[in-house]
């Protein structure tokens, strides 16, 4: 199994950028410490997506890190990413995981515990789970789940559970000790007004605590 090598995890919204470039935030959210980050932009057509992508796969490359696509196994493959993220509704994650490269991660968004066991039956690597707080961004998954139940989802799973959804440094020890492996973020960064400082305060704060990466637990 590919390991999760990263506890921030930038998702992408050009939307939340303002005025600024995506790929500018991205490099200065890169330059602050970000290792991972996923190629969202839902609304673009393929061709975009793979034009963007292929400036994305330039930057993560230029700074180590690695680069997730949502979704599209075949942009995945063709950009050469690191991983492939897929929405709840999306392929399954059996079918995708036979399509993958070997060393290709695998995560799965996931807003319950049923949900989260789902995932790890079928076969991902990673899950995030949320929203956990309330955020405008993920406000057509409902309320909030709550920090119980993204403890509970903690405890339960033997992959390392990212928290979703309104994280911000004022909750994020509430979050780490629910057990989250690390936190999965796009307004907290995108939206802020000096990205790097944003993502460096996460990142900063992240490697002072020391149980990551959390270890996951044995199945059995």
């Amino acid at each position: 199994m590919p390991q999760v090598e990263f506890n921030v995890y930038l998702i992408t919204d050009r939307h939340q950028c303002g005025c600024r470039d995506l790929l500018a935030c991205i490099e200065q959210a890169l330059a602050g410490g970000v290792r991972a980050v996923q190629l969202r932009e839902k609304d673009l057509s393929t061709r975009e997506r793979f034009e963007l992508g292929e400036e994305l796969r330039h930057l993560t490359d230029t700074f180590h890190a690695a680069l997730l696509v949502n979704g599209d196994a075949a942009l995945a493959l063709a950009l050469g990413a690191d991983g492939l993220h897929l929405p709840q509704d999306g392929m399954p994650a059996d079918v995708c995981r036979r399509l993958l490269k070997p060393e290709m991660l695998l995560g799965v968004s996931t807003h319950s515990l049923s949900e989260a066991r789902e995932a790890q039956r079928m076969g991902a690597d990673f899950i995030t789970f949320g929203p956990v707080y309330e955020t405008p961004s993920k406000a057509k998954y409902g309320r909030p789940v709550g920090i119980e139940a993204l403890r509970a989802a903690c405890a339960e799973m033997g992959l390392p559970v990212f928290a979703l959804g309104g994280v911000k440094t004022s909750n994020l020890d509430e979050v780490l000790s629910a057990g989250a492996a690390g936190v999965a973020m796009i307004s907290a960064v995108l939206a802020a007004p000096d990205v790097a400082h944003a993502t460096s305060e996460f990142v900063s704060r992240l490697r002072q605590d020391t149980s990551f990466p959390k270890q996951a637990k044995k199945e059995g």
